[in-house]
């Protein structure tokens, strides 16, 4: 269905605001709907995107459904069992567009909020600052559920030098191609599942070499339920006393899979530790002479262990050295894409923001983070849309729980956009 939004979205007044459409936004869309409120009318999702799939659109075309670790199935909307060969952006995109029409969901983009303000502190009306048809349009809301992920915000460490290179550098984000980096030398830099994957790929086309803070976070056990429930327990820790999120592979560790072990035995998976400087034609490592000691990667949950799994996948250089690269290849993770919540000042001085629980704003009773913290996995994701939901209506009405709409009653009304006209099919 497409979504008719002309000049009366401005200034308009919704219930609830989603912001962003991936696994989170369109989890909480869907439990919104379910209960009562009528997409179009009581709460409009607004996303950045140029089209349905969230950052699952964004990946690149050698990221098959089959390399991917999951894809949680949207709630009441299951994906079944697609060919694993197929880009799990291909795949993703279609499924996410399918489940907007079957809810009639109106999302509205591209739609890039720009802020959120508020005249007082979390209590009255948020006012939301949006570029949409490259037009700036405002209009205010009584609850905001930010669905934003972390795609947006690629974060790279600032290292003494980094803007002198004259090779070519590049974050997770722009990858597209091993072909790119055919005969270049590739100093591929960060310890998580990306950087491991990446290696092996690059290593087929040229030359690699491998740069981490810490001994690579190989875990050795299962990734089973058990396991995910306790990475989610141990993300969620942090983010409830307001600390920020720590890096994804601190917490989760890596697999120990054939292809990973047959990695380090090769040496193309054998971090030589982290570079201290960058140069015009390559980097500085200053030596760790001590570095050959370290008996932990420091993993938090279920990746903390008192010793390395895979100890031969750490071999930084023990003695002072330059080592020339034609690339710089940042797969140094990414930060929460909250900036248009700043007005807001939400965050604590350690950096995170404090949560009442793991979905409220514990200074802000009006604003929900899903995606966030614990929630950023995509079965988090899909579970901290039900809960923000069930939450945001608690409060919406008094602590009632909300008569429960049939699909009946609200589809011929979600069928229409803001303006009261019907939308085109």
């Amino acid at each position: 269905m497409v979504c008719r939004i002309n000049e009366l979205l401005i200034d308009s007044h919704w219930s609830v605001v989603i912001i962003g459409a991936g696994q989170a936004g369109l989890s909480a869309a869907h439990y919104l709907w379910r209960d009562g409120l009528v997409p179009g009318r009581d709460f409009i999702v607004l996303d950045a995107g140029a089209g349905p799939g969230g950052a699952w659109r964004e990946r690149w075309d050698s990221l098959t459904l089959g390399r991917t670790n999951h894809v949680a199935d949207l709630p009441g909307f299951p994906l079944g069992r697609p060919d694993p060969n197929v880009p799990a952006s291909q795949v993703v995109s279609d499924y996410y567009s399918r489940f907007e029409r079957e809810l009639e969901l109106c999302v509205v983009r591209p739609a890039e909020v720009a802020a959120v303000t508020s005249q007082e502190r979390a209590v009255g009306r948020l006012d939301v600052t949006a570029e949409i048809d490259d037009e700036r349009v405002r209009l205010s809301t009584d609850f905001i559920i930010n669905a934003t992920g972390t795609w947006t915000q690629p974060y790279v460490p600032y290292v003494p030098g980094i803007a002198d290179f004259e090779g070519h550098q590049l974050h997770t984000v722009n990858f597209r191609t091993v072909d790119d980096f055919r005969g270049l030398r590739t100093l591929v830099v960060g310890g998580g599942i990306s950087a491991t994957q990446f290696l092996l790929q690059l290593s087929e086309v040229t030359d690699t070499l491998w740069a981490t803070r810490r001994p690579p976070n190989f875990t050795a056990r299962e990734f089973d339920g058990q396991w995910g429930l306790e990475v989610e327990k141990a993300v969620r820790d942090r983010t409830l006393s307001g600390l920020a999120p720590a890096s994804v592979v601190r917490t989760t560790g890596l697999p120990i899979r054939p292809e990973f072990r047959d990695g380090v035995d090769s040496g193309v998976l054998v971090s030589r530790g982290m570079f201290d400087r960058v140069l015009p034609h390559g980097v500085h490592f200053p030596g760790q002479e001590d570095g050959r000691q370290m008996t932990t990667a420091d993993g938090l949950g279920p990746s903390a262990s008192d010793h390395l799994a895979v100890p031969e996948s750490w071999a930084p250089f023990t003695s002072e050295r330059t080592e020339e690269v034609d690339v710089v290849f940042w797969n140094t993770g990414f930060r929460a894409a909250l900036k248009h919540l700043a007005p807001l000042h939400l965050r604590t001085p350690d950096g995170g923001i404090a949560m009442d629980t793991e979905v409220a704003v514990k200074d802000d009773p009006r604003i929900f983070l899903v995606g966030y913290g614990s929630a950023s996995s995509t079965v988090g994701a899909t579970r901290a849309g039900r809960i923000a939901a069930r939450e945001l209506l608690k409060r919406m009405h008094g602590g009632r729980r909300p008569r429960r709409t049939s699909r009946s009653e609200t589809m011929p009304v979600a069928a229409e956009d803001a303006t009261g006209n019907a939308a085109e099919g």
